[in-house]
């Protein structure tokens, strides 16, 4: 399960393109998702948040994730 990263979640992890293990399991929702990132980066668990778009929409944490899917992890933006 391929994910791409923008901004500071790509500073986190140090590349654009995370392939997520398959071991235990891949995650299936967007809340296992983001709890594998935290675990395997505990430096996401500094964000205040960071949304998940999958197929290029924004989705919620309850969205169920296929092995196809495009996932992007998109933080926080600030600007001025």
């Amino acid at each position: 399960m391929k994910v791409l990263l923008f901004g500071i979640a790509k500073d986190i992890i140090g590349t654009s393109e995370f392939e997520v293990p398959s071991e235990p399991k891949y995650p299936s929702t967007v809340l296992e998702l983001k709890d594998v990132l935290v675990r395997l980066f505990p430096d996401f668990g500094k964000l205040s948040s960071f949304a998940v778009a999958v197929n290029n929409e924004y989705a919620s944490e309850d969205v169920s994730l296929h092995l196809s899917d495009e996932i992007a992890i998109i933080p926080p933006v600030s600007g001025g």
